[in-house]
């Protein structure tokens, strides 16, 4: 009976416009599952065979896109110290640290950051905020939105594909996965992070002793 009725509600139009709103909060609300939305409806999409997965991957994509691009104009808008949050020490650093990326390359760190929840939230209100040209920033988002939408719906597919006679437990796997895959890339980005500000501080620090360089040697 619930994969009949998971079935039923699969083969319906709700499915997209949930995933879709999920997606689109998630991109200014980093606590929603926005995620575990697109790798579910993908599980779906072979599980059951509805929604299909190319509709899944195009509505995912829109609305991470939407999402992004709503982040961008925001910054733009109200900048990175109007509201109380944005005044916290940790988001300020955030802030510092995407301000630093985005004058290095703002396609390298806009497509990485779209599959990093708090990286995404705080490189688009600061690629906004730093005046990043919107014909610059919208196409690059547009191409990380949907490699992002294509990642998260194929993992859910590939897990329903393997499960092709059980929705529910294929649904509850993808969901597994998918918070597993996001507590290893928290752990992976914040392992990173804290090896560069390791790094920033030896170079920073007099008494660190140089590197010899070639023109040393």
């Amino acid at each position: 009976m619930p994969a009949d009725l998971l079935t039923a509600i699969s083969e319906g139009p709700w499915t997209l416009v949930v995933m879709f709103a999920l997606v689109l909060a998630d991109a200014v609300v980093v606590v929603v599952p926005g995620e575990i939305a697109v790798t579910a409806a993908g599980a779906l999409s072979t599980a059951t065979g509805s929604p299909p997965l190319a509709a899944v991957i195009g509505v995912a994509a829109l609305a991470a896109f939407c999402g992004d691009a709503l982040c961008f104009a925001i910054g733009r808008r109200v900048g990175l110290g109007r509201w109380r949050w944005m005044r916290d020490t940790r988001v300020q650093r955030a802030f510092d640290w995407a301000r630093r990326r985005l004058t290095r390359g703002t396609a390298t760190v806009v497509f990485t950051a779209r599959f990093i929840p708090f990286a995404r939230l705080a490189v688009n209100l600061t690629a906004g905020a730093t005046r990043v040209p919107a014909r610059r920033f919208l196409p690059i988002a547009a191409v990380a939105a949907t490699a992002w939408a294509s990642y998260q719906a194929v993992i859910g597919a590939a897990i329903g594909a393997l499960l092709p006679d059980a929705p529910l437990l294929a649904v509850l796997a993808s969901i597994a996965v998918a918070l597993a895959l996001g507590v290893v890339i928290d752990v992976l980005s914040a392992r990173v992070a804290r090896g560069r500000a390791a790094r920033a501080a030896d170079d920073t620090d007099p008494d660190t002793p140089r590197r010899p360089t070639a023109e040393d040697r």
